[in-house]
């Protein structure tokens, strides 16, 4: 060892405390020009000027580093590190050699190791400050967070993934040092957004509403869904679980044994709604912890038999991704298997074909089905049955320090805080409820927001889920308002019903020169008799067939709402809302007439946060009372986010079945709102959105009643638009234009 400690020529008094077991590592892994590499590497480190903390860590983590990567990689990583030392950046050398071995086996070659320092030295190139352009002066504020983050990143997404989740921070915040320390490090929502758009499995934000209506559908549950994320403790992992803010689950679940992600959340769902259904708390003071383990298997056990007995479906579910421990696979000599037992017995509850031997599971199994037999049961009950099992099968070994837990653990299965209470007093306890029933607790009935992109035309990129939309029917007002502004037009809704009736549908259609028909074309067939009589070939359509003339045509009006609506026309004492409501009155009463299937939403917005949209009149909604009742109650208030509001109107007449699909927008003013200082941002946006919903099939039109549309109007929907200058003019118009656009 003197040999190597006078290659290394490093003074510092804690390396040579540490020496020599680094290179006892060192001798064991590297090669002999790799140890040679290794301190001549370690020794520049030592004399680099950066104290002593960067030799020790290198010292430290490169052989286990090379072992992943191969000693080929060193001269790599040196060379980034001396361009880290030559800039502003030395600070983060630190950082760096910390997460190289755990960075070394996430990505597993040298290829992928070399990929991994050329962004990292392209993100310190492009984030490092200058004051006059020249030379770089401030150091990135982004990269020490990025290189604590990365071992984490990379057991989330793909390399390629990382490098997208990169570049966004660095466009989006290159600029602007504090939002991109919040960025890298992973703390803001934008940036989980991104990194969650490049991962794989289900997210349960993609599959938020689906879950939320599965529990309201099946169970009657009205709780909130809050993610966690399993990567940031390494220690112990979370697992699922409720309290009083709601049921927290994995912000990612991958397939598993067949089994989707979306499946394997709804497993657990219905295992947690189950416990808040079937459960009571009881007091958890008078047992062991040995008990306590085996009155939550088998209470898990009950809750999920009482879930099959009333959907069957349960079945394949649970048994897909319920362990099965193979019998006789933990040894009771050397490990403490009372674990292993219960997982064994809790699949044997469940699975009437699990094959195990043990007389005493068999017999517990057979008690458990006698129990469930007579009802419900009881936690109560089902806690006495498990302290008998514990009682019959306990040995000297389960107290064994090692613990068998191989095939034991039952991931859709929460944490079973809700079971118990305690007299003591304890901070566990604030999580359980007061009463001793697991009760329900009653949240607000609205839907969870549906997420959109949002377009940044500056960078040409979208910003993922960056708007939250959430969805509401409008309040009732009082239908015979509705009935007045129709009477009031009475002379304009007859001229209307003119127009209409040539727009009507005819009964039937003849279609001509059919080979095969419902009866005989007689003009066509004595045409062709005259040409067989002449020596001529006949035409041989000679018969015709019907079939109904329809329009089929899906329209959604699309409302604007904001406050500016509210302020009175020029000339009259009306306000632009009024007019809307008439406009929008005899609009529906036409489209009704004609009987195209329609439906009327209205939007406004308060920052990207909270966009409202509110539903005026459903695709399956008739023309009634109630649908006017709405229409009557109509208000205006906040800003106009016009893109969000397209795109989730989009989602509704996507799903009609219809030839051509409409989509008519009436606003009095371009896009735009209070979060957003760029006027042309939401103006760019609401372009896209028109362009995306071209791309489904859908067509916009935009009717304005802003006198200085033509500013931005064309920029958005090209020359799909009208500008109405004589706002009193609208009730006419509006259902005027509808009819010309779907002649």
């Amino acid at each position: 060892m003197k040999v190597y400690r006078e290659q290394l020529n490093c003074g510092f008094p804690q390396v040579k405390d540490v020496f020599d077991d680094c290179m006892a590592e060192a001798l064991s892994i590297l090669s002999k020009e790799g140890i040679t590499a290794y301190l001549e590497a370690a020794g520049f480190l030592c004399r680099m000027g950066r104290g002593v903390e960067p030799v020790l860590i290198f010292l430290e983590e490169w052989p286990s580093a090379a072992k992943r990567l191969g000693e080929s990689v060193l001269p790599a990583v040196m060379e980034f590190i001396h361009k880290m030392n030559k800039s502003p950046n030395g600070k983060a050398i630190v950082p760096f050699l910390q997460v190289l071995a755990a960075t070394a086996r996430k990505l597993h070659s040298q290829k992928r190791m070399q990929d991994y320092l050329d962004l990292a030295l392209d993100f310190m190139n492009r984030t490092t400050g200058s004051i006059h352009g020249i030379h770089t002066t401030f150091a990135s504020p982004g990269l020490p967070e990025l290189y604590a983050q990365t071992p984490y990143l990379l057991s989330q997404i793909s390399l390629q993934g990382l490098k997208n989740w990169v570049e966004y921070g660095i466009r989006n915040y290159g600029d602007h040092p504090e939002r991109q320390i919040d960025y890298f490090s992973l703390q803001s929502a934008d940036s989980k957004a991104v990194m969650q758009r490049e991962r794989h499995g289900t997210l349960m934000v993609d599959v938020e509403r689906k879950l939320d209506l599965y529990l309201r559908g099946l169970w009657e549950h009205h709780d909130y869904l809050v993610p966690y994320s399993l990567g940031f403790d390494e220690l112990r992992k979370p697992v699922p679980y409720y309290d009083k803010l709601g049921i927290r689950l994995p912000d990612v679940y991958d397939d598993f044994n067949g089994i989707t992600g979306i499946d394997r959340y709804r497993a657990t769902l219905a295992h947690i709604v189950g416990h808040k259904r079937w459960t009571s708390a009881i007091f958890a003071d008078n047992f062991s912890p040995f008990q306590r383990m085996a009155v939550e298997f088998f209470e898990d056990a009950r809750i999920e038999w009482l879930a099959m007995r009333e959907y069957p479906g349960l079945r394949r579910l649970f048994l897909a991704l319920h362990p099965k421990p193979m019998e006789g696979a933990c040894n009771p000599e050397t490990t403490s298997c009372l674990r292993f037992r219960l997982a064994m017995l809790s699949r044997a509850l469940l699975d009437p074909e699990h094959g195990y031997l043990d007389a005493d599971l068999n017999d517990f199994v057979a008690r458990f089905h006698e129990t469930m037999a007579k009802g419900e049961s009881s936690t109560e009950e089902i806690a006495g049955l498990a302290i008998s099992y514990v009682a019959r099968t306990r040995r000297q070994s389960d107290q064994l320090a090692k613990v068998h837990f191989d095939d034991t653990e039952v991931g859709y299965r929460d944490d079973n805080r809700q079971m118990w209470r305690f007299h003591e007093q304890s901070d566990d306890e604030e999580m359980f409820d007061d009463h001793r029933k697991v009760e329900w607790e009653e949240k607000p009935s609205g839907l969870p927001p549906r997420h959109y992109p949002e377009w940044d035309y500056l960078s040409q990129t979208f910003r993922p889920d960056w708007v939250s939309v959430y969805e509401a029917l409008h309040p009732k007002g009082k239908a015979a308002d509705i009935d007045k502004l129709l009477d009031k037009n009475a002379a304009l809704a007859k001229r209307l019903k003119r127009m209409l009736d040539l727009l009507k549908p005819q009964e039937k259609m003849r279609i001509r020169y059919q080979e095969e028909g419902s009866e005989l074309d007689l003009d066509i067939a004595l045409r062709s008799l005259i040409d067989f009589k002449s020596g001529a070939n006949p035409d041989p359509r000679i018969n015709m067939s019907h079939k109904t003339s329809g329009r089929d045509i899906a329209v959604m009006l699309l409302l604007d709402l904001s406050e500016s609506l509210n302020e009175k026309v020029a000339g009259t004492a009306q306000t632009i809302l009024e007019l809307s409501q008439e406009a929008v009155s005899l609009l529906a009463w036409a489209i009704d007439k004609l009987g195209d299937p329609f439906a009327i939403g209205g939007f406004h917005s308060n920052t990207r946060h909270d966009v409202r949209y509110l539903h005026v009149k459903g695709y399956s909604e008739r023309w009634n009372d109630e649908v006017k009742a709405r229409l009557a109650a109509m208000t205006a208030q906040y800003s106009t986010r016009m893109g969000a509001a397209m795109r989730h109107a989009a989602h509704y007449l996507e799903a009609q079945k219809a030839d051509k699909k409409l989509m008519l927008i009436l606003t009095d003013g371009q896009p735009s709102d209070v979060d957003t200082k760029d006027e042309r941002m939401l103006i760019e946006d609401a372009r896209q959105a028109v362009k995306e919903l071209d791309q489904k099939g859908i067509y916009t039109y935009c009717i304005n009643l802003d006198p200085k549309a033509d500013e931005y109007v064309t920029d958005i929907f090209g020359k799909q638009y009208t500008v109405i200058d004589n706002i009193q003019r609208l009730p006419e118009r509006l259902p005027q234009l509808f009819m010309a656009l779907t002649k």
